[in-house]
């Protein structure tokens, strides 16, 4: 059914490793793919750093900040959410199909700042490449689907990936601008979201796909 935009509700409590907090942060800018680094040795655990996240994470704090109402400096409009045929929370994120992955990122900023563990989250593009998904790809297919398998960070994909397992949260950037691609992936991406999906990109757009599907 097509949704109504509110104010989305990240209220989450499972224990895990913190990123640095999405509250107060600027507009986002193009986002840079990280330096080249040799690739890990076999066996090696994937590593907990995210692209554009240097440093330590931030120590424990307060109550989880709201998501911010400003974007690229125009207002966002509040997310929608409502329930799926599997149980999982559906909550949607308005943004444009540009802004869809900056959407997406400051998504899982939230999530992990509310408690999730990186391991939980999965990040799926109908469109371009996550530039983390494409920075991992260049040191070829073998290690970045390792970090998949290992499920111990956040992991960034193709939403069409047929190789892709399930998790209990999934955000979905739809990045497209094609109406089919997104009318695709979304009931796959249902499929995978254990608990929690969350989808960012146009609101008409989502709707329609959602419409056409229910």
């Amino acid at each position: 059914m097509p949704l109504i935009p509110e104010e989305p509700q990240i209220h989450e409590s499972v224990p895990g490793p913190r990123a640095t907090p999405a509250a107060g942060r600027t507009a986002p800018t193009p986002r840079p793919v990280p330096g080249p680094r040799p690739a890990p040795p076999r066996g090696a655990p994937a590593s907990s750093a995210r692209p554009g996240k240097p440093g330590p994470a931030a120590p424990p704090r307060g109550p989880v900040p709201a998501p911010p109402t400003q974007r690229t400096g125009s207002p966002q409009p509040p997310a929608a959410a409502t329930g799926t045929a599997d149980g999982a929370q559906l909550q949607l994120i308005p943004a444009p199909a540009g802004g869809a992955i900056d959407a997406a990122d400051e998504t899982v900023d939230l999530l992990l700042d509310s408690g999730r563990a990186p391991g939980e989250i999965l990040v799926l593009t109908t469109g371009e490449n996550h530039p983390w998904a494409a920075h991992e790809l260049s040191f070829g297919e073998a290690s970045y689907w390792a970090q998949h398998d290992a499920a111990d960070d956040v992991f960034y994909a193709d939403a069409g990936a047929e190789r892709i397992t399930g998790r209990p949260v999934v955000v979905v950037a739809a990045n497209g601008d094609s109406d089919e691609v997104t009318a695709r992936v979304l009931p796959a991406a249902m499929a995978r979201a254990g608990v929690l999906l969350i989808v960012c990109g146009d609101p008409q757009q989502i709707n329609a796909v959602l419409g056409a599907n229910a």
